[in-house]
């Protein structure tokens, strides 16, 4: 089944997964898809994508999302989205996509960074928790990116 819109991807991409459907899971991407693996490896094309994939289809990998925001130009959308995988272990990625309109008016996802700087930012380990000194009940969730190397090194209050 073809995405009609760039958010149903998402939907797609979570019922091919958890029914373990390699073959229709690579049909949610466009033949030209570039995804960036966690290592930082452009992967090109659907066999780049299906050694990415295997390990969680195989695995029937439980992956629930939520979309951020999608903001569309034409046949062009760029998507923001929050993904969660429960099993076989569990992980949270922040996704920045790019979906592409193909000739017969369905969607499928050209571009993929699962691994983008902006998820980069907001993971716990990146996160200390503060209390504020005039309502000490209350905590702060505070960054002080440690990968940074610079006057930045603080300062994002969430």
């Amino acid at each position: 089944m073809p995405a009609k819109s760039p958010e149903q991807i998402c939907q797609l991409f979570k019922q091919y997964m958890a029914e373990g459907d390699l073959e229709a899971l690579l049909s949610i991407y466009d033949p030209e898809a570039v995804f960036l693996n966690r290592s930082g490896e452009v992967k090109q094309g659907r066999q780049g994508l299906r050694e990415e994939l295997v390990p969680f289809a195989s695995a029937n990998a439980v992956f629930d999302f939520s979309i951020r925001q999608v903001i569309q130009s034409g046949d062009i959308a760029l998507m923001h989205t929050q993904w969660t995988v429960s099993s076989p272990q569990t992980i949270s990625v922040y996704a920045i996509e790019v979906a592409r309109r193909q000739l017969d008016g369905t969607w499928c996802w050209l571009i993929g960074d699962p691994f983008s700087l902006a998820g980069k930012l907001l993971p716990d380990d990146l996160l200390d928790v503060v209390t504020c000194r005039c309502c000490p009940e209350s905590s702060l969730r505070y960054t002080t990116h440690r990968d940074w190397n610079d006057s930045r090194s603080s300062g994002f209050r969430l």
